[in-house]
């Protein structure tokens, strides 16, 4: 089957390669048989994942950051003989070690010096009363012999650079580290029943959006024997790491750094299994220079002053890409009994007067359909302009664009879509990529339930009118038969996850999740069986079956063959291109969709009568997304006669320039795709006051797509220092296409190719980027 339309080239700089790490024999046998997560090149099947330790100092001076990576492991198979792992160009590993784990062993601590190392080496317990051998241990690597005198593993693992493996015929081993590098943190271990044996490893190209991790284990490894395997590394700007100077955060004060894992980019910020199939519970300690306020997703956390170190813990198991980081200059505020709002001193009164009393009235709502929330503490972030996307439901600790922050209706919406993914996405995710729907479309779903009950059913069609618009505009322009409109899109090795990631994963999914519920005859009784599923399956993977067993998701409905409805199959749903084969009713949304069709149907029809449209309605009394969806559907009627856009630009311009960005964005592309020239000096303004991807890519891209590339150019050229590094090379690309190659531009905070497309990730490069970045909810 075909896969979706690829990316541009240009924009993913992932990049193919090999490194060689040291040698210890026997010599790192070849990957295992292709995994079943096409996505993945790990061996996640054949081990079983207990939990991961981070130990992570962050470096912003160097843009890096300094990793150990402890995971707990067990054997499913006799005597494996490696351990493959997901990691990406950017990481570099420096040392693998391999230490048998004992039971009911507290987690390990760190040392992110070799001062600290010495110091936290405990003194030589005094001899048993009886002799006794020594704790036994797997056998080592020939080269390095354990000791079994100590409690501490660095002095094993760090004695020295062990020697370098053989690189690929043909090429050069990698370079050593710089000499003034600081090393990685050194793991600290309460009980010594080994000491770490240093591994063999190797690091082969994969895929452009990251490379696999082979590391040797001991032959002698039994199944169900715990063991740990211990990675050292260092990280620069990767996929999943976005550092920040001082001047693209609203303080200009302090560096920034945050994290985006979905849907694969987290093995650049650490060695992990890159699946959404594979969970565990976490646990980090981070150091980071003083006044960098560092946050995780974890259910709990604490400061140790006099160490300078955070300390996080997540009790619950979640896949890798929901390990989330940020760190900067934040503070916070309660907004309820279990949440605050947390974000950069100048933006925290907007945040709190915006959300005070608000999470809790909609964690509240939630529980009431879909049973108690289970992480504990409900926090929000609020991120610089750079954040590649609108939202992200990171456990306990949902990073949100402070862009949205003006327009109260998108934050709204934007919010109750994460706390839906707190139990559809985060406690029963989807298996594979392939199936994104089944944490979305849920997720679009029971944030619906959520608004109806909070806002009423008429506010709710309203912003289901809007979003559904925005889905049939994105099927003209795909094609019905375009294989990205399936939900269960067939994930060809290679391709990106995130090129999946559409409006069809949110839209068409909610349609048939809606459908779903009307054969239950009652939403209620819908709300009860998704609560018994949640309960059955949290902290699990599922496939589509789970969900979709008739005798487990409508038993009294089984004998009545509902999956077998003509032309509303359930394979037909998963399986079919095109527009969803159902849509929910939205009539009773008609009070607030009515006068959008009625002024629409004004300003369209011919002769135009101005005098009687400009007097219909007051837009200033409309809500939010009455507005957007009338301008949306202007702008799929662009370019309108002449007379219609000069009487709207008199009648709407002045009003619209005190409203939201997510309105005057709308308004702006307008302007642009009918070259109103009275109020291009609007977009100038706008743009030379825009840091964020949202509201940037689709105006660059309908200034380039009609005949104002140069007025873009000239824009651009003024304002790009404002913009992230990842944001400028996107639109010097936009720019760039019918052109000769730009100018050369001062690009030098760009020390990596970061994928801005990649990095964005939950934005389908298959999609028109306008539409995309407009109308897709960004979250994952």
């Amino acid at each position: 089957m075909a896969a979706p339309a690829p990316r541009s080239p240009g924009l993913c700089c992932c990049r193919k390669g090999s490194a060689a790490g040291p040698e210890a024999p026997p010599a790192p046998p070849p990957p295992p048989e292709p995994p079943p997560d096409v996505a993945s090149a790990s061996s996640s099947q054949l081990f079983s994942l207990r939990h991961l330790h981070l130990g992570l100092e962050l470096r912003p001076d160097a843009r890096a950051l300094a990793g150990c990576l402890v995971l707990e492991l067990c054997a499913l198979r006799p005597q494996p003989r490696a351990l493959v792992l997901d990691v990406h160009p950017a990481l570099r590993v420096l040392s693998a070690a391999y230490r048998r784990a004992a039971a009911g062993e507290a987690p390990c601590s760190f040392a992110f010096s070799p001062a600290e190392a010495a110091a936290a080496a405990p003194a030589p317990l005094p001899p048993p009363p009886c002799p006794l051998p020594p704790p036994p241990c797997a056998p080592p690597c020939a080269a390095s012999p354990p000791s079994t005198a100590t409690f501490l593993s660095a002095p094993c693992i760090a004695a020295g650079p062990l020697p370098a493996a053989a690189a690929p015929r043909g090429e050069p081993p990698a370079s050593p580290p710089p000499a003034a590098e600081p090393p990685p943190p050194l793991p600290l271990f309460a009980q010594p029943p080994c000491a770490a044996c240093p591994l063999g490893f190797r690091v082969d190209p994969f895929t452009d959006y990251g490379s696999s991790l082979t590391v040797s284990l001991p032959a002698a490894l039994q199944p169900h024997q715990p063991f740990q395997i211990i990675v050292r590394y260092t990280t620069a700007d990767g996929p999943a790491i976005w550092w920040l100077d001082p001047e693209l955060t609203y303080g200009n004060a302090k560096p920034f750094v945050f994290t985006q894992g979905h849907s694969v980019c987290n093995r650049s910020f650490f060695p992990c299994f890159d699946t959404p199939a594979v969970k565990c519970t976490y646990s980090a300690t981070v150091k980071a220079p003083a006044g960098m306020q560092v946050l995780m997703s974890a259910t709990q956390s604490t400061y140790l002053e006099e160490e300078g170190v955070y300390q996080f813990y997540m009790e619950y198991p979640v896949p890798a890409y929901l390990v989330a980081l940020v760190a900067g200059d934040l503070i916070h505020a309660d907004i309820g009994p279990r949440s605050r709002v947390w974000a950069e001193p100048c933006l925290l009164p907007t945040a709190i007067s915006k959300l005070s009393g608000m999470v809790e009235r909609w964690l509240t709502a939630a529980e009431s359909l879909y049973g108690p929330y289970i992480w504990g503490r409900y926090d929000i972030v609020f991120l610089p302009p750079s954040f590649p996307i609108v939202a992200m439901e990171n456990p306990c600790l949902t990073f949100i664009i402070s862009s949205i922050l003006e327009s109260d209706e998108f934050l709204i919406i934007d919010v109750i879509h994460e706390v839906a993914h707190s139990w559809f996405g985060n406690a029963v995710t989807n298996a594979t990529w392939e199936e994104m729907w089944l944490s979305e479309g849920l997720a679009t779903y029971a944030q619906r339930r959520i608004t109806t009950e909070t806002y009423g059913a008429a506010f709710t069609c309203l912003e289901t009118a809007f979003r559904l618009d925005a889905l049939h505009r994105q099927m003209k322009l795909l094609g019905e038969d375009n294989p990205v409109s399936k939900l269960q899109v067939k994930l060809e090795p290679g391709v990106n996850p995130s090129n999946l990631m559409n409006l069809f994963t949110y839209e068409k999914g909610y349609c048939f999740v809606y459908y779903l519920s009307q054969l239950c005859g009652d939403p209620r009784h819908f709300d009860s069986f998704l609560r018994a599923y949640i309960e059955k399956y949290k902290f699990t993977s599922v496939v589509a079956q789970d969900l979709l067993d008739p005798s487990i998701i409508f038993p009294e409905l089984k004998e009545q063959c509902v999956e077998s409805k003509a032309g509303l199959e359930f394979e037909r749903w998963l399986n079919a291109t095109g527009p969803p084969l159902a849509e929910p009713d939205l009539s009773q949304g008609s009070s607030l969709t009515r006068p959008v069709e009625m002024l629409f149907k004004l300003w369209t029809t011919e002769p135009l009568d101005s005098a009687a449209a400009a007097s219909c309605v007051d837009l200033t009394k409309w809500r939010t997304f009455q507005t957007v969806l009338f301008l949306d559907r202007l702008l799929d009627g662009s370019p309108l006669p002449h007379e219609v856009i000069k009487k709207l630009s008199e009648c709407y311009s002045s009003q619209l320039d005190s409203m939201n960005a997510e309105i005057r964005i709308r308004w702006l592309q307008i302007v642009v795709r009918n070259d109103y020239y009275p109020d291009l000096y609007k977009v100038r303004r706008f743009l030379e006051n825009q840091m964020s991807r949202m509201y940037t890519i689709p105006l660059y891209e309908d200034l380039c797509t009609g005949t104002l590339k140069s007025f873009a150019l000239e824009i651009f050229y003024q304002t790009q220092n404002q913009l992230h590094p990842n944001l400028r090379k996107t639109i010097q690309q936009i720019l760039s296409q019918g052109l000769n190659p730009l100018p050369a531009i001062d690009t030098t905070a760009v020390t990596t190719d970061t994928p801005a497309m990649v990095l964005e990730d939950k934005v389908s490069e298959a999609t028109n980027g306008a539409i995309s970045l407009r109308d897709v909810n960004v979250s994952a």
